[in-house]
């Protein structure tokens, strides 16, 4: 007796319909085999299966069974193929009565027959709608993660028993309706008001998270770098519509949506350690999956002691940075995930951490520091917009800490929000979300200059040698700072403050 069943498999973030064919044939030896290009998770479906039929109190056929999963030529991997096997091998049997029309199935079988929490199923939503679907069966746990595309019925199963008792008309599954999530408060380890001094550099991270422009801080030990870095989160703008659907594919085919949960609101912060490899920063593997830049899409990704990461990790960084995206090739093919977000990285001056502070002696030989500051490569430091240099907080502000409070997060957060609307506005018809990623075209349309910023932008290209890309990218900061203020045109003191962030000065 032979069935199909329609399931879906990822390949990045697309997926592509997939028939599992189930073959029951009581002659020959008995056994269980997959076929059809799956890897290890896929076979071991074969015992999860089993055992929950036998669980649900139904008896494991002593027969030859095969399971093809067709296209057998595109790679298979996951724990979503249990369901569609064990239905299948229920409609050969006879023991369920398959449905006719195309519907979709997906999930992880627990040993008990119950139904677990299944990452993807999301992009399964998008492809059911994609391919003119109207059902998809999955587990109850992920429903609501499906139920908010539109124009799909989506039913939440929670055990074997309960879809065998639905497709014999014993008990229906009800669909699922969307429960819409109330919206995520914006949590960052610090408030703005909590950090004291460093003015400019909270000036600067606010310009930064209006354009979505990356930054680099570098100062000693205790400065207040890490606590900027994370006090970042609550000044971020919320998610638009388009980028909320982006991050939440994203987050679906890595298994990063909790169960009940839906889309993605909030952006993302990434904070990754230094012994990261690159394929855990980047993404890939035998079958790529996305790496921490595609985690940190539309929001930041933050390298903290940044010298201290691969030299060869953080040249990989330079081509997502600047396409937005990031393409892993392998024999099987290609897969493109984006990878569009703020960089936020810190760094010690030296080794010992110690240049240039007034309070404390730097240990290290000049030959340590030149080592040291050349695992940063021109290149890379050319992509950053926003370059820092913080100094050690001064005692006296420390001790008066409790009477000085500075401006808080929420109020910072309403002025980038009035900015990256106008932005919004502005962008309406390109797909660009913020002024970090205008192409060079944009920069020429949406950037006039007054005459008096006209002849500071000359000045400055003359001194300073400007390249190609730090000539646009400092265009860039300047129009957010003009966005900011308020302003149509570019201002010479909009370009003038610009132009203090984008060099880095040495602390020798």
């Amino acid at each position: 007796m032979l069935t199909k069943v329609l399931s879906v498999a990822s390949l990045g973030l697309k997926t592509i319909p997939v028939e599992v064919e189930v073959n029951i044939n009581k002659k020959g030896f008995p056994g269980f085999q997959i076929i059809g290009l799956g890897n290890k998770a896929v076979e071991e479906a074969k015992e999860r299966v089993r055992t929950a039929l036998v669980n649900s109190g139904i008896s494991f056929p002593t027969a030859k069974i095969v399971v093809n999963l067709a296209p057998a030529d595109v790679p298979k991997e996951g724990t979503c193929y249990d369901l569609p096997i064990a239905l299948g091998i229920l409609g050969a049997l006879g023991l369920v009565k398959l449905p006719k029309k195309k519907v979709l199935f997906y999930g992880e079988l627990s040993l008990d027959g119950s139904l677990r929490h299944t990452k993807g199923v999301f992009l399964l939503a998008i492809t059911a709608r994609e391919k003119g679907i109207k059902e998809v069966f999955i587990p109850y746990l992920s429903a609501n993660e499906a139920a908010v595309v539109e124009g799909i019925k989506v039913f939440p199963v929670k055990t074997l028993r309960q879809l065998t008792a639905h497709f014999n008309g014993i008990e229906k599954i009800s669909p699922w309706r969307f429960k819409k999530m109330e919206e995520e408060e914006v949590v960052s380890d610090f408030d703005f008001a909590e950090i004291i001094g460093q003015e400019q550099a909270k000036r600067a991270l606010e310009i930064a998270a209006a354009g979505g422009h990356n930054v680099f801080m570098q100062g000693p030990p205790g400065a207040g770098k890490t606590m900027l870095a994370r006090a970042l989160p609550g000044i971020l703008p919320p998610l638009s519509e388009e980028e909320s659907l982006e991050v939440t594919k994203i987050y679906s085919l890595s298994g990063n949506i909790p169960p009940g949960g839906s889309l993605i609101r909030t952006r993302p912060f990434r904070a990754v350690h230094h012994t990261v490899s690159r394929v855990g920063l980047i993404g890939g593997g035998s079958q790529p999956h996305p790496g921490e830049i595609s985690l940190a899409h539309s929001g930041v990704l933050f390298l903290d002691e940044l010298p201290e990461f691969s030299r060869s990790v953080l040249e990989a960084l330079r081509q997502p940075l600047e396409d937005g995206e990031v393409n892993i090739a392998r024999a099987a093919g290609s897969v493109k995930f984006p990878a569009r977000f703020m960089l936020v990285a810190a760094a010690n001056p030296c080794p010992c951490g110690f240049l240039g502070d007034p309070y404390h002696q730097c240990r290290c030989s000049p030959r340590q520091i030149a080592r040291y500051q050349n695992k940063l490569s021109g290149p890379l430091m050319d992509r950053i917009d926003i370059h820092l240099t913080l100094s050690p907080v001064k005692t006296k502000n420390l001790m008066g800490h409790q009477k000085a409070k500075g401006e808080s997060s929420a109020t910072i957060r309403r002025r980038v929000v009035k900015a990256r609307q106008v932005q919004q506005k502005r962008f309406a018809d390109l797909k660009i979300h913020s002024n970090a990623e205008m192409g060079n075209k944009e920069v020429k349309k949406f950037c006039p200059l007054t005459s008096e910023a006209d002849a500071l932008l000359h000045q400055a290209v003359a001194n300073f040698h400007l390249s190609a890309r730090s000539f646009f990218r400092l265009l860039k900061v300047a129009r957010t700072i003009a966005d900011l203020e308020g302003e149509e045109k570019i201002t010479a003191s909009c370009l003038a403050e610009a132009l203090q962030y984008r060099f880095r000065f040495s602390s020798s």
